[in-house]
């Protein structure tokens, strides 16, 4: 099973375009006549762009929009505003059958891969099914021959197909899941925090392979976690979320060794390190008080309630992500810097 070089696919090009996406659920009161009284913000104005051959990651809190954004994306949620295009085409105006079109080149990997695999369904059928929904996929006759060869590119045993979930480990499940993601070939996977429901070792592993499988077919990678460190392995770029905005954008390692924007320095000194010396070296953010609710942000900068470094300004005019000529990658914050010691 091979992905054939395209001489009109560039690798670096963009891939996915993510304009101004917002996503507001109201809040309603009353039984019979329900009136809406607010909304909660899940994600509130994002916009970035994906690479073709890229990872992107996405981190932060939880409750911050990022599943929310992979819904989106995904169109298993309808957008409240904004603009989102796979090589050219709008994804949120796409319907019926240019929609179907769409979806088979941008697939999904679930988070827990002991619900996102149905029970009752063998391996082969699970694997199978987006066949039954493309059946130009696979040609006629060929169905269980393309699960086998999706099985061993996953690592798994091809003789395998007339399993059930339930015989299979965690993170067997997931490579499942993987395969399933891989069947129509799509260029855009979306990782839904694939290994949090995971061990340490075994996290490992499915991470080489989707970096194995990333190399092997040319994927372009959203990959969602709250995990800093596995962000880092397997990201190009990485952008930050908070209270369903971005807050900073950039390269790996713009991000991990220059992060400028206050929130994204308390999560990296949440990250263990293994040397006490270079542990206090670095010293600890420790932010006061709770996120607030997505229902009802703070004004101007979502996180200067939590914030050391809030002024004035802070609570009146909201911060846009800006390249400031010191270290250019955007970063929401009106007084961005490369934290000393860092």
């Amino acid at each position: 099973m091979t992905a054939p070089a395209s001489p009109t696919k560039v690798r670096g090009e963009t891939i996915l375009s993510v304009d101004n996406v917002v996503k507001h659920f109201p809040i309603s009161r009353g039984v019979l006549f329900q009136k809406q009284i607010g909304a909660v913000k899940a994600v509130d104005g994002v916009s970035f762009e994906l690479r073709r051959g890229e990872t992107l990651g996405v981190v932060g809190e939880s409750g911050c929009g990022k599943s929310t954004l992979a819904r989106l994306l995904m169109r298993l949620e309808t957008p409240t505003s904004g603009r989102a295009t796979l090589e050219g085409r709008d994804l949120f105006k796409a319907s019926g059958s240019e929609l179907r079109r769409l979806r088979r080149n941008m697939q999904m990997v679930m988070q827990d891969p002991y619900t996102s695999l149905n029970p009752r369904m063998t391996v082969g059928d699970i694997i199978g099914e987006p066949f039954e929904i493309h059946p130009d996929a696979a040609p006629k006759g060929s169905k269980r021959k393309r699960v086998q060869e999706l099985l061993d590119v996953v690592g798994l045993n091809p003789e395998h197909v007339n399993r059930y979930p339930h015989q299979f480990s965690g993170g067997q499940r997931q490579r499942i899941g993987i395969a399933r993601a891989l069947a129509l070939r799509p260029e855009v996977i979306v990782c839904d925090e694939p290994v949090s429901a995971l061990d340490v070792s075994i996290q490992a592993q499915v991470i080489n392979l989707l970096e194995q499988l990333q190399d092997e077919f040319g994927l372009s990678y959203i990959f969602i976690a709250h995990d800093l460190s596995v962000v880092r392995h397997i990201s190009d770029r990485v952008a930050v979320m908070y209270l369903g905005k971005i807050v900073e954008i950039g390269t790996e390692e713009e991000i991990y060794e220059r992060a400028t924007h206050p929130y994204t320095q308390a999560l990296l000194s949440a990250v263990p390190v293994p040397d006490p010396e270079a542990r206090e070296d670095r010293g600890i953010i420790r932010l006061t008080g709770d996120v607030p609710s997505p229902a009802d942000p703070p004004s101007g900068c979502r996180f200067r309630t939590r914030c050391w470094k809030a002024q004035e300004v802070c609570a009146t005019q909201e911060p846009h992500t800006v390249l400031r000529a010191a270290d250019p990658h955007p970063s929401a914050c009106h007084f961005a810097e490369v934290r000393p010691g860092a």
